[in-house]
């Protein structure tokens, strides 16, 4: 097909030829920059509007020059957590802790997930960043918000056995389950596989914050997290599980963000142990492992490592890796 044929003139086809000048001044290497980094810039505003309906917990972390926090920038937690695995990771956490009836009795009965599916997500992502990437007194306050919403997270789940939040057993299950499908996810949709030791040092340094809401126990190898959570006794069936899984299948969400949505969680699924999938009711799809890849990886393009990452490294004075950020630092 010529180029008249497709619409190029012949002042615009030697301007192409001749320094690629694009009408209006500029290049047309010039041009498609601009709008690759609008469609990143969409991305990115789409995406983090889903976190930013509760206060972003790094605020005002820089009023604490060199404090490490729980971790620091030598740590594992930071590479981990701060990768764009860590939204696949985030699905598969809620799929498990879905399995323990007492658990998830008190989130059907205490949570606000239904009719506010947003706010509880930026909720458990504040606390999540301010203990992965905050300093002490940053984790110090996003553990006691935690605790007092605890304070009235207490029944009866429908096999008629007691529940409260703060139950360390409990609170084990809930942490467990983050840690290892953090870890999980990392190492199926990261940019590398992690060394055994490697693994084994991130579980042991997520016992760091279990023990902050009285978690217990807390395995301490990545083979020993996965097996207690797959052999654990006490997980079974329940009204609760159902509607939980119900709705992580497709929550309310913008059509266009749901559809890269399903395509984590197809991904966040084939990740689970086959046990847990059966008493979850969920199947692993064909080609679910690569397309949460693909997913992945358009993320981390788009987005960059996680931006608290960043400010945390600012904050104690790290040097900052080239490439790796996309997102300015979160704070003033």
């Amino acid at each position: 097909m010529g180029e008249e044929a497709i619409g190029l003139c012949p002042a615009f086809r030697a301007r192409f030829r001749h320094g690629n000048n694009a009408p209006g001044g500029g290049t047309v290497g010039a041009m498609l920059k601009r709008v690759v980094d609008g469609f990143r810039n969409r991305v990115v505003g789409s995406t983090t509007g889903l976190f930013a309906h509760a206060p972003y917990p790094l605020e005002n972390t820089l009023d604490y020059p060199g404090d490490p926090g729980l971790f620091g920038p030598d740590s594992m937690t930071w590479p981990v957590i701060g990768d764009a695995a860590a939204f696949i990771g985030g699905i598969r956490a809620l799929l498990i802790q879905a399995a323990h009836p007492e658990v998830v009795a008190g989130v059907a009965d205490h949570s606000t997930y239904r009719v506010d599916p947003l706010g509880r997500l930026s909720r458990t992502s504040a606390y999540v960043t301010a203990t992965s990437f905050g300093a002490r007194p940053e984790i110090e306050a996003a553990v006691q918000i935690v605790r007092g919403a605890h304070v009235p997270v207490r029944g009866r789940s429908h096999r008629d056995r007691p529940y409260t939040a703060g139950t360390p057993k409990f609170a084990a299950w809930v942490h467990n389950a983050l840690t290892d499908s953090f870890l999980v996810a990392f190492q199926e949709f990261g940019p590398r596989r992690l060394s055994a030791e490697e693994a084994d040092r991130f579980v042991l340094e997520q016992t760091a914050v279990g023990r902050l809401l009285d978690a217990d126990p807390l395995p301490e190898t990545a083979e020993g997290l996965s097996s207690w959570l797959s052999d654990h006794p006490e997980i079974g069936p329940s009204p609760g599980l159902a509607e939980t899984v119900a709705f992580l299948r497709a929550p309310p969400l913008p059509p266009m963000i749901q559809i890269a949505y399903r395509f984590m969680f197809a991904a966040a699924v084939a990740t689970v142990p086959p046990g847990l999938r059966d008493l979850l009711g969920v199947r692993k799809r064909p080609g679910a492992w690569l397309v949460g890849k693909l997913m992945v990886g358009f993320l981390r393009w788009a987005l960059g490592s996680s931006p608290s990452w960043h400010v945390a490294l600012v904050r104690v004075g790290a040097d900052i890796p080239a490439g790796l950020f996309r997102q300015p630092a979160p704070a003033r």
